[in-house]
């Protein structure tokens, strides 16, 4: 008994008037306080994060307190520039994540927002409306089209009763509810045809229940605890920033204890040591990485705009460009969430054919007329009124030259016998050029028993067995292929019927057609460049099986060998055999919003970044829980569009195949600014750590160093990070390491970094021997400077060489080095600046030796890059692909 108080679609509607107390008259004012006490219904919510709440958790990020500790370094030891420009990125970041977070907060806030506001409750045997939030367990609620549902209800009694659950259950079209079922106990949300549920629609014909579940006890409120239980997301951005960071940091700060140690031991002067210790610490600090980040997301952000996906979660662009998985629901994501006539039969019933693609003929008039006026659905503009299945009659009709509106005038409806899910038809009377015409729509197998002629080309004749049995089976053909069919039929009567008259007998029948919520057309294209990329496509849908497989058969989500599993087949499911079955499942069919909750855990234990997509809220745990969630901006709930990181504005799959693009460009040029930034670092670091070892007089020294940072890495980072995005980025696979670098690019860093340090040792030693000590400083500072900035030229790609353009031409990095040589020309040339850095000029020969060695670094990029070529053509039977 207990369980079934639990799931009240297992019993009869007497047990559960039995179970929650009450009776068909309600309940009493005293039973309604009493039973109030536990609770309102209405949705719980966690108070929500101060302001100041908020800032705290910024601060105490482990990346940001090292930021920090530089900073405060910095001011203590003079390099106030160095201080205030950590500081302000400091800031920035700070701002950045509190406005993200208190969009978030607004999630619960939307959920709340869409829960009925009042209620038809009967009590004490009165129909009573009030408002929603004071309903108990055990009230009686009666239910008329167009109402919002306002608690989960077990129903107790249904006429001709549909209510569409589409935001809860992903299901396309209404439900036709019946209160005389009683059913499994283990029935999937969507086929619980006995219940009505929180925020969901009536969208046709009336009914009547009690209340089983309010509040934070409804499926409603079960999300609403999945949204509030799920913890934020970390971006795999941020943990590869982070991760990449510490290791820098770590790496950093024992080399530069190192340098100021063995310095010490060689007696050197503690305080010029103490600073060259310090500013290397800051250099490898990789300060300026969290702002260049930003601002190059920020870009690809407005970019994304232009090509409608609306970013509300910067991470969210590089987050899309790693995905390895979309999850996507199928209701108004990968099809139009409309249902449409695609197959209409006629005459000849060996096999449907496409809508424009019917004979125009007196058939095909009448089928139309049948369409048109045997229908209680309307289009008024754009808004569509009554039952999708009536409304996507009406267009079709359209196509076959007949314009409902007017037919309704000009023939009005004389007679109706309204459909119910007893006989599963209707049938209402016309008068036609002078005729009292009868039009019958319903499911053919139930009216084929009612026809004795068939409509022809040739007229009409009597309908033979075989006839039947050809209609019967072209009709079942359809809905093998997830069809909705529909069968039609006519008369002609000679008087006016009376009242309670049955006319769907003695029929002629017309001609049967075929509807369905289609895919869209662009969507095939997406999923195939998706595929390209590396990346699987799973449908996630609350619809039927054999609807779910027919839609990802024909935008070949769904290939031989995949799995389609059923939310049954999933509930029986250990997360193990989940875990393995997620790898060659791309249809999941059928499931509940704790289901697609759990798949999206599922493909995250199996390390894939997971991309999903949705509109309803029956989508929004999974899309917080996501790595990136995906809301559908116009046909989108409130809820799932403040859950979701990114937001498409023209509700298109295709959009995220360009967001992904856009997110792998991000991704790259990120990669590319590191890598920049590393290289110099890595030099600068090599060329001291070496100088101290072996006791030698300092090559560089402090100011040096910070101002190389300051002058020539912050123009050519930024000027990288809007660099366009390659031919073959689509072709590549997505990152799914936990590093920011794969393996060569590792080597490539730390090879190029070492042999700048050589060449700025090399100036060094050079300008020494033919000068003296400040003239060797100077050629190792322009050479280090240089170096990097013609070194951002063949940064420009990995694997093309630098005289090549194919990704397209970045004139930002032609201006970011202008400034860059500009900067250095204050220092290098201006007297007062050479005494303030302790430089001095250089003659045109020692100019030419500067030039000469960091042209070098280009050379040894570029040797680099023409080896890995050859390697891949020649060694690795051309695995490569260039950027």
């Amino acid at each position: 008994m207990d369980n079934h108080r639990q799931k009240p679609w297992a019993v009869e509607q007497s047990e559960v008037l039995t179970n929650t107390k009450t009776t068909e008259t309600g309940l009493t004012e005293d039973e309604v306080r009493i039973r109030q006490q536990a609770g309102l219904n209405e949705l719980a919510a966690k108070p929500p994060k101060t302001v100041i709440q908020m800032v705290k958790e910024q601060i105490f990020d482990p990346m940001i307190g090292i930021l920090l500790v530089a900073a405060l370094l910095s001011a203590m030891f003079g390099e106030y520039t160095e201080a205030i420009i950590i500081a302000t990125i400091v800031i920035l970041n700070t701002i950045i994540g509190v406005v993200q977070e208190k969009k978030a907060q607004s999630s619960l806030a939307a959920l709340r927002d869409i829960s009925a506001p009042t209620a038809h409750v009967i009590r004490n045997g009165k129909e009573l409306i009030i408002p929603a939030k004071e309903l108990v367990v055990g009230d009686i609620v009666t239910l008329h089209d167009g109402d919002m549902v306002p608690a989960d209800l077990r129903l107790i009694e249904t006429a001709n009763l549909k209510i569409q659950e589409a935001s809860l259950t992903g299901e396309s079209v209404p439900v036709e509810k019946d209160a005389a079922a009683v059913l499994n106990p283990d029935c999937a949300l969507g086929d619980r045809i006995n219940m009505a549920f929180s925020s969901s629609i009536v969208t046709y014909g009336r009914g009547q229940g009690v209340v089983t579940a309010i509040g934070m006890q409804t499926e409603m409120g079960a999300i609403a605890g999945m949204l509030e239980d799920q913890t934020e997301v970390q971006t795999p951005l941020k943990r590869k920033l982070a991760k990449a960071g510490m290791v820098l940091t770590t790496i950093g700060l024992i080399i530069c204890s190192l340098v100021f140690a063995i310095g010490a031991f060689y007696g050197r002067p503690l305080l010029p040591q103490f600073l060259v210790a310090i500013s290397l610490a800051i250099s490898i600090i990789p300060e300026g990485l969290p702002a260049t980040a930003t601002i190059v997301m920020a870009l690809g952000v407005k970019r994304m705009v232009k090509r409608n996906a609306l970013i509300k979660k910067l991470p969210a662009v590089e987050t899309l460009g790693n995905a390895t998985v979309i999850c996507s629901d199928k209701t108004g994501t990968l099809t139009l969430n409309k249902m449409t006539v695609t197959q209409a039969a006629t005459n000849d019933f060996s096999q449907s054919h496409a809508v424009d693609q019917l004979a125009a003929n007196k058939t095909s008039q009448t089928l139309a007329y049948a369409s048109a006026l045997c229908n209680d659905a309307s289009l008024n503009g754009e808004k569509e009124i009554g039952d999708p299945t009536e409304v996507a009659l009406i267009p079709f009709a359209q196509k076959l030259g007949f314009n409902q509106s007017n037919l309704k005038k000009e023939f009005p409806r004389l007679f109706e016998q309204p459909f119910d899910s007893d006989r599963k038809r209707m049938t209402t009377l016309h008068k036609i050029d002078g005729q009292l015409t009868v039009f019958t729509k319903g499911a053919t197998d139930e009216m084929l028993p009612l026809c004795t002629h068939i409509m022809t080309d040739n007229g009409v004749r009597k309908i033979t067995p075989q006839d039947k049995k050809q209609i019967a089976h072209l009709s079942h053909q359809m809905q093998a292929d997830a069809l909705r069919v529909l069968g039609f039929a006519t008369k002609i009567v000679d008087n006016l019927p009376e009242a309670n008259a049955d006319l769907e007998n003695n029929l002629t029948f017309i001609g049967i057609v075929g509807m369905i919520d289609p895919p869209r057309k662009e969507v095939a294209a997406s999923v195939k460049t998706c595929r390209e990329a590396g990346i699987r496509t799973i449908m996630i849908t609350g619809d039927h099986k054999v609807t779910a497989l027919a839609i990802a058969k024909k935008l070949n989500i769904y290939q031989p060998g995949d799995l389609a599993i059923s939310g049954t087949e999933l509930d029986q499911m250990s997360d193990a055999e989940l875990d393995q079955a997620v790898e060659k499942a791309t249809v999941f069919a059928r499931v509940s919003p704790a289901d697609k909750l759990r798949i999206i855990q599922s493909l995250k234990r199996n390390g894939e970044v997971t991309a999903m997509t949705g509109d309803g809220v029956n989508d929004s745990p999974a899309l917080k829980a996501a790595d990136i969630g995906v809301a559908m901006g116009v046909t989108g709930t409130d809820v799932a569009k403040d859950v979701a990181d990114m937001i498409l504005l023209d509700d298109s799959f295709t959009t995220i195949a360009h967001a992904i693009k856009e997110g792998r460009r991000v991704y790259r040029n990120i990669q590319k600014v590191i890598q920049f930034l590393l290289v110099g670092n890595i030099a600068e670091i090599t060329t001291l750590f070496a100088a101290t070892i072996f006791n030698w007089d300092a090559p560089l020294l402090a100011v040096h160093i910070l101002w190389v940072n300051l002058a020539t890495a912050t123009l050519p980072a930024l000027a990288l990070g809007v660099d366009p995005a390659s031919k073959n980025i689509m072709k590549h696979k997505p990152v799914k390491a936990g590093t920011l670098f794969e393996k060569d690019l590792v080597i490539q860093v730390i090879t190029q970094g070492i042999f700048v340090a050589l060449l700025t040792l090399a100036g060094y030693f050079i300008g020494k021997e033919i000068g003296n000590q400040v003239v060797g400083q100077t050629m190792a500072l322009s050479i280090l400077a240089l170096a990097q900035m013609i070194r951002s030229f063949n940064q420009h790609s990995n694997t093309d060489p630098i005289w090549k353009r194919s990704a397209g031409n970045n004139p930002w990095l032609t201006v970011s080095f202008i400034i860059s040589a500009f900067f250095m020309g204050i220092i290098l040339f201006v007297p007062a600046m050479q005494d303030a850095f302790h430089i001095t000029s250089l003659s045109a020969g020692q100019w030419l030796i500067v030039v000469t060695l960091a042209l070098l670094s280009i050379a040894q990029v570029e040797l680099v890059k023409g080896w890995a070529k050859f390697r891949n053509i020649f060694i690795n039977d051309n695995n490569l692909i260039e950027d």
